[in-house]
């Protein structure tokens, strides 16, 4: 049986969930899903609260989904991952840092990427590829990162999804970044611009109409 986190009492991570019954009846993107979950938490006076993450509410997802907690500058660790993360490393994945799934030269720049999700704070979304090489076939992933905040209200963890697209072959997978979209939430936050419509065909420019002089018939007489 496999298994994610839940909420409530019983341990750190509260009570544990069934997620086999989640492997199917998917119709939603797992990335913009999540995503459409978070959002709805958000509110004015910030990002969402670890706690408010209730796994009902991403029972469709779960084995692409995963919690990280930071613990320094551009790092941040498993606190707990589902099963597709676990395939795609050949391992269990919680405690490992983020970095862990992407090639060395790629690591500065998930760093960087981290540093702007609980800086900002910010929501980043990766395209990721992982080679092929050693008779693997090479395999396509997207990640996002949403930021959320401790109990103690610092934001220093993050609620993400990551999906491949492919056969998994041989692990581990090791990704690069091939692109990557990072969004401040304050942008995310900002009411959207009132659209001035305009009428088309025969509208004018709302200008003051100037008529023209009046004429005046001068008279010329034979002297």
């Amino acid at each position: 049986m496999k298994t994610f986190f839940g909420t409530g009492s019983g341990s750190e991570f509260g009570k544990i969930v069934a997620m086999d019954r989640f492997d199917s009846g998917r119709s939603l993107s797992p990335i913009r899903q999540a995503e459409a979950y978070w959002t709805a938490l958000l509110t004015g006076d910030g990002v969402p609260m670890r706690a408010q993450i209730d796994p009902r509410g991403l029972e469709n997802i779960l084995e692409y989904t995963f919690i990280l907690e930071r613990i320094a500058p551009g790092l941040a660790r498993f606190r707990l991952a589902g099963s597709h993360l676990n395939n795609l490393a050949g391992m269990e994945v919680r405690g490992m840092p983020l970095t862990a799934f992407f090639e060395p030269s790629a690591r500065d720049d998930v760093k960087s990427v981290l540093d702007q999700v609980f800086t900002g704070p910010a929501v980043a979304e990766l395209d990721l590829l992982s080679k092929g090489k050693l008779g693997r076939v090479s395999l396509q992933a997207r990640m996002i990162l949403l930021p959320l905040k401790s109990d103690l209200g610092d934001v220093s963890r993050v609620l993400g999804v990551m999906v491949s697209d492919g056969t998994i072959g041989v692990t581990p997978r090791r990704f690069i970044l091939s692109d990557r979209r990072v969004n401040m939430i304050s942008e995310l936050q900002q009411p959207p611009k009132p659209v001035v419509q305009r009428e088309e065909g025969f509208a004018e420019d709302q200008t003051a109409f100037k008529a023209a002089p009046h004429l005046r018939l001068v008279s010329s007489r034979d002297d």
